[in-house]
């Protein structure tokens, strides 16, 4: 174990504070900013079958993330240290919980999240360059069971590489990071504009709108949702009003993913001027900011597209359906340009903030040891090339499924990471937020700059929300959903085995 005096340079100086608020709603939007607005809206329409609900599925989705943001701001404020989420539930419950988080976090939270973008920039690189393709094989697929294989395909080998860029980039420290955080944040947002002014004022045709605003809240065309939980009978969006309850449940899943990383902010704390007033605003503004533009997107949607036209949406690609009905053929290059710039920034963000908090874990001595060093540019580089090297390893898997031919077919592990990532986030945001009535009531004298808007009922609504999600998934998604819970459980044993090493490490001094 070291001492104060063993510490480098760096690290007793600790993190730089480069972060404003304006750089920090940058990363709040910018992580929560990727491919998903432009694709999840084709499996959501699927599932709910209208127009309405598809808004409504994005509306509330909208009002959880937004309370969630809200809550999290007292938090923020009373404990504005680098590891934002991780410190929160362990100081409001133990050691353990905030270990189970960070553990989570590393193995699928945010490796899986950086891996499903950095796949999906890959997907529409491809779009310019046909030979970046997932079935263009550097190394062919190795079948690991009846539903999985491991493959390198050059999609797969551009999507590593770009994780890797980005990592270097985050390595030469937070300055040049938060660079390139508001660069593309900034170019990306005005593109989100750019299609829904393009949608509603150019896109919009009347038969689109006929279809979709005349009869707003009547299922057409759903995808059956198969429970596979304890034998439950299926059960489909048009099975009645518990029927269009599941299937609004089941959707959510593809919104929430799109609306996520919006917590990463507060990873890094240990880098913001004033975090105490900034982070609780910053969380606000920036949610706020992106669930508007979100809203407005679907809006734009259904005002060029009919419904049926974004369900079956080519590889569910509905910004570029929409762009190609308003420029053509270009409109698919234009939209691929867009998520490329999109999903760059996106993983960027995540990149930059998901090493603090291994490095707030080393250094309370539950990670390792490395990871709660800070390299000459004050930044856990450590940190940020483990996190890279298993993001990268979780974009080589590859979905495998026989089509009624007998031809076995490869697909992305997009969609299953979506479950993966949002199960065990959204356990971990119900902690949290569960969390503020332990520390309102574990210190009743802390300084708390900011309180949280609404509490206790609007904390409380967003536990009953997101656990009714969880319940719903975990019974109808339960091949995708249960191993979500299992990561979160292999950190018990894990935890113990760190907790036989040397005591922690100190903590560094944040200036």
């Amino acid at each position: 174990m070291s001492s104060p005096a063993d510490a480098s340079p760096s690290e007793a100086r600790g993190f730089a504070r480069e972060l404003g608020l304006l750089d920090s709603v940058m990363i709040v939007a910018g992580s929560m900013i990727g491919s998903g607005i432009f694709i999840v809206s084709a499996d959501i329409a699927r599932h709910v079958g209208s127009a309405g609900w598809l808004l409504a599925v994005w509306a509330v989705t909208g009002l959880l993330t937004v309370a969630g943001a809200l809550s999290y701001g007292e938090l923020a404020a009373m404990m504005p240290r680098a590891g934002g989420q991780y410190v929160y539930l362990k100081e409001a419950y133990s050691p353990l919980w905030g270990f189970l988080y960070g553990w989570t976090l590393f193995l699928v939270i945010q490796t899986g999240t950086i891996a499903a973008v950095a796949v999906a920039s890959a997907r529409f690189t491809g779009v310019l360059w046909p030979s970046i393709s997932g079935e263009s094989y550097i190394l062919g697929p190795l079948d690991l069971s009846a539903g999985y294989a491991v493959s390198l395909s050059t999609q797969q080998l551009v999507a590593i590489l770009l994780i890797v860029a980005l990592t270097w980039i985050n390595t030469r420290g937070v300055r040049l990071g938060k660079l390139i955080q508001n660069s593309f944040t900034a170019a990306k947002t005005l593109s989100l504009v750019a299609l829904i002014v393009l949608g509603v004022l150019v896109g919009r045709n009347a038969g689109a709108i006929a279809a979709n605003f005349t009869d707003l809240w009547t299922p057409r065309d759903t995808a059956s949702i198969r429970p596979d939980f304890l034998g439950i009978s299926s059960t489909t969006a048009t099975a009645g009003a518990f029927g269009l309850f599941v299937a609004f449940c089941v959707a959510q899943v593809g919104s929430l993913f799109s609306s996520d990383a919006w917590n990463n902010i507060t990873f890094t704390a240990g880098e913001v001027k004033n975090p105490r007033r900034n982070i609780p605003l910053a969380l606000a503004m920036g949610t706020a900011l992106v669930i508007c533009l979100y809203l407005l997107a679907n809006v734009a949607y259904l005002l060029t597209l009919p419904l049926a036209a974004i369900q079956q949406a080519p590889d569910d690609r509905v910004g570029t359906a929409a762009l190609q009905v308003i420029f053509g053929p270009p409109g698919a290059v234009i939209m691929a340009v867009a998520i490329i710039i999109s999903t760059v920034g996106c993983n960027n963000g995540l990149i930059l903030a998901g090493a603090r908090v291994y490095y707030a874990m080393a250094r309370d001595g539950l990670f390792f040891r490395a990871t709660g060093e800070l390299n000459r540019h004050r930044v856990p580089a450590m940190g940020l090339a483990m996190q890279c090297a298993w993001a990268s390893l979780l974009v080589l898997p590859r979905t495998r499924s026989v089509d009624a031919a007998g031809a076995v077919r490869y697909g992305n592990l997009y969609s299953n990471l979506l479950d993966y990532v949002i199960f065990a986030v959204l356990i971990f945001y119900v902690l949290t937020i569960a969390g503020l009535f332990v520390l309102r009531r574990k210190r009743p004298d802390a300084e708390r700059p900011y309180r949280a808007f609404g509490y206790p009922v609007v904390p409380l609504l967003y536990i009953a929300a997101a656990t009714t999600i969880m319940l719903v998934l975990l019974a109808y998604k339960t091949q995708t959903t249960w191993p979500g819970l299992v990561i979160v459980l292999t950190g018990i044993p894990v935890y113990m085995l760190w907790r036989r090493r040397a005591g922690a490490l100190p903590q560094p001094t944040e200036t």
